[in-house]
């Protein structure tokens, strides 16, 4: 029923204007903006919505993946752009966890949403 469908996801953010500028400036992505909702315009043609709302709450999950050849070089990279890793118990020095799966890194956006940079292949 919906195979055909150009589907895409979305989550929330108290700031637009922080939003707009974490993920085109810092993080490099082309955004559009209408009716004061972002779009983020990923590699192989998706998309996500970022809508405002006012009693915005951090999502409790992971919002955006971005896969990568290199974990070293991408969390080198966002750290040179000020980008702040997070940490946990499971995460080495640099803020990667190894071991349980792929090589993953995870960072917040500047509504608390949780991204990670990691290696699927």
């Amino acid at each position: 029923m919906l195979q055909d469908s150009p589907a895409f996801s979305g989550f929330s953010t108290d700031d637009v204007d922080a939003a707009r500028t974490f993920y085109g400036q810092t993080l490099g992505l082309r955004v559009s903006e209408r009716d004061g909702m972002l779009t983020l315009h990923l590699g192989g043609g998706g998309t996500v919505l970022v809508y405002p709302k006012p009693d915005h709450r951090p999502a409790s999950a992971t919002v955006l993946n971005f896969p990568v050849e290199d974990i070293e070089a991408a969390v080198d990279a966002l750290v040179a752009r000020g980008v702040v890793l997070e940490r946990y118990e499971s995460t080495d020095e640099r803020g990667i966890q190894r071991g349980w799966g792929p090589p993953i890194a995870w960072f917040a956006d500047p509504a608390g949403n949780i991204c990670s940079v990691l290696v699927t292949s």
